[in-house]
């Protein structure tokens, strides 16, 4: 299986609207999911200017964007993409 590769925008913006606490990630996923996934971080994803987007905090996972990234919805994106 590919393992799935999740960037966390640190940029200014988005460290301060919330990615801070996007940066513990792992400490959330159970083991399995863990084994299955990359967590890095960026140091922008150049979506503050899109107008396309929402709010930071940004996170890309396997390419896509999650705009107002939060623990919760990054999880339920992780645990989609592994069934």
């Amino acid at each position: 299986m590919k393992k799935i590769d999740v960037k966390i925008c640190v940029g200014t913006t988005c460290y301060v609207m919330g990615a801070f606490q996007l940066q513990h990630l792992e400490d959330f996923l159970d083991k399995k999911s863990l084994e299955n996934v990359n967590i890095s971080g960026a140091p922008c994803l150049g979506c503050c200017q899109d107008k396309n987007y929402e709010n930071a905090p940004f996170v890309e996972i396997d390419g896509d964007i999650i705009a107002n990234a939060t623990i919760v919805k990054i999880i339920k994106e992780i645990e989609e993409r592994l069934k």
